[in-house]
């Protein structure tokens, strides 16, 4: 009797999709968008329906009147990339149009030009940012302070964030750390609140969207060598745990830099992943230019993830 059933791959079969992966994504991003609108208002839910109206139509175009394909805007992950592209800006009302090209480049530059989906192998979302801060570097730097919870007006107050408070040596107290948990204090529209991040990442790890190696391996990293810095010169350097909560890290471990198009594939790749962001974050925002460096160095490791799928490859099951 025959008990050998040969047939060809793959050989594990599933009902997840790209397009219930993306909207799990865009789901846990919500927490994020809520705690946006209630820090700044009108502003943050202006500029992230513009962000996500302008890479949905950018994607639709490029997909009906060049590569001449079906349109795949309804898998929502373009959606997902104009969300994560607004959570990288200031909610500041003249950012409303100009988050609307940098749409346009991390879609039609980013993504498509190299094929789409599964084919882009820097994360569309950073990319379009970084275009951003390179050419329009004034708006990009001009921080609004946190209001009232839900204030209607799109009128907003300048101030400094607390990585740029560092950067400049300034007498400037620092925010509690509960503030800063919280979400209390300046900073782009989607990284204030560490507790909404979390919220948003904890959802992702329980449906098995993410794994814990690239956030933790991030997160831990950028702890261990902001805390040798800090305890090398307290004063000049800031403490490991708001190291953390301030700026990008939180956003970026748990929702840029786990990307699974532009991460590597195996556990121990995405360590040396995570470790390779976290270090150069901190160095970045130490001795860069900027006082923020998680797109830096999150593109930096999508650049060598190639290279760390080589090294590390998956286990053969057969020649």
């Amino acid at each position: 009797m025959n008990l050998l059933n040969i047939s060809g791959s793959p050989h594990v079969h599933s009902d997840e999709s790209t397009k219930k992966i993306m909207w799990r994504v865009n789901l846990a991003l919500v927490p994020m968008l809520l705690c946006g609108i209630a820090y700044f208002g009108l502003n943050a839910l202006l500029i992230s329906l513009v962000s996500v109206a302008v890479c949905c139509l950018s994607q639709w175009l490029i997909e009906k009147f060049i590569l001449k394909v079906p349109s795949t805007v309804c898998d929502g992950s373009a959606i997902v990339t104009g969300l994560l592209l607004a959570f990288n800006v200031p909610a500041t009302a003249e950012m409303i149009w100009i988050v609307a090209i940098g749409a346009i480049f991390a879609i039609a530059v980013a993504k498509m030009t190299f094929g789409g989906l599964g084919k882009n192998p820097f994360n569309p979302a950073l990319a379009g940012r970084v275009f951003l801060l390179i050419s329009f570097p004034v708006q990009m730097t001009t921080w609004p302070t946190v209001g009232k919870w839900f204030p209607m007006s799109i009128d907003t107050t300048t101030g400094a964030t607390p990585l740029s408070i560092i950067k400049e040596g300034g007498n400037v107290p620092m925010p509690e750390l509960m503030d800063m948990f919280l979400g209390h204090i300046g900073g782009s529209l989607g990284e204030v609140s560490a507790l909404a991040i979390l919220i948003g990442a904890i959802y992702l790890l329980w449906r098995k969207v993410i794994t814990w190696h690239i956030p933790v391996t991030f997160i831990g990293s950028a702890f261990i060598l902001s805390g040798i810095l800090w305890l090398c010169n307290p004063e000049q350097f800031m403490n490991p745990v708001a190291t953390i909560l301030v700026g990008g890290i939180m956003l970026g471990a748990c929702f840029m830099a786990t990307d699974m198009v532009t991460s590597p594939m195996t556990k121990m790749g995405q360590i040396i992943f995570g470790c390779g962001c976290g270090i150069l974050t901190v160095l970045i925002r130490t001795w860069g230019s900027y006082p923020e460096g998680v797109s830096f160095a999150i593109l930096l490791m999508n650049a060598a993830t190639p290279l760390i799928n080589k090294w590390c490859k998956p286990t053969r099951f057969a020649c």
